[in-house]
C-alpha cells in the first residue's frame, strides 16, 4: 500500500452529505394529488343561508307544556309520569287543537340517550305540535 493509492475501503469511509430528496418529492406529489381531488368536493356545495345563533330566554307561560325526560328515558308532563308513547301522543293532541297552540318545551337529562328525546319529538310531530323547543342550562350553570 502506497501513500498515493486509495483502496476501496478508504473510499467508502467518506460521509455522503447529499440529501436524498426522492422520498420528499414522492410525499409532496401524493399530497398534491389528495388536495386536487378533495378541494372541488369541499368548495362545491349547495348555497344555503345557515341560521344565526340566538339565545332567547324562555318566557314561561302557564299554557306551555313542559316535558321532562330523565336519564332512564322516562317522560314526565310537568311533574306527572307518562306511561307510554300512545298516552303522550293523546295528551299532546288535546293541547294541539287549542288556539293559540301552546309551545312544548323538552327538558332532557344530560345523560339520557338521544333515542328517548327522539321519541318525544316524534310524538309531538304525530300530535301536530308546531312549536317545539329544548330547554338547556345557561353556560356555566348546571340545572
Amino acid at each position: 500500500m502506497g501513500m498515493g493509492l486509495q483502496t476501496s475501503d478508504d473510499y467508502e469511509d467518506h460521509v455522503v452529505s447529499d440529501i436524498n430528496t426522492t422520498p420528499l418529492v414522492d410525499v409532496m406529489l401524493v399530497l398534491l394529488i389528495i388536495f386536487l381531488i378533495t378541494i372541488p368536493v369541499v368548495t362545491s356545495s349547495i348555497q344555503v343561508e345557515l341560521p344565526k345563533e340566538r339565545n332567547v330566554p324562555t318566557q314561561t307561560k302557564p299554557e306551555n307544556v313542559v316535558l321532562a325526560v330523565d336519564r332512564d328515558g322516562e317522560v314526565y308532563w310537568n311533574t306527572q309520569h307518562i306511561a307510554n308513547q300512545n298516552e303522550l301522543v293523546a295528551r299532546l293532541k288535546k293541547v294541539s287543537v287549542r288556539d293559540p297552540q301552546p309551545e312544548v318545551h323538552i327538558r332532557g337529562d344530560l345523560n339520557v340517550r338521544f333515542e328517548s328525546i327522539g321519541r318525544v319529538i316524534v310524538a309531538a310531530q304525530r300530535a301536530g305540535i308546531l312549536r317545539l323547543g329544548f330547554i338547556t342550562a345557561p353556560a356555566g350553570r348546571a340545572n
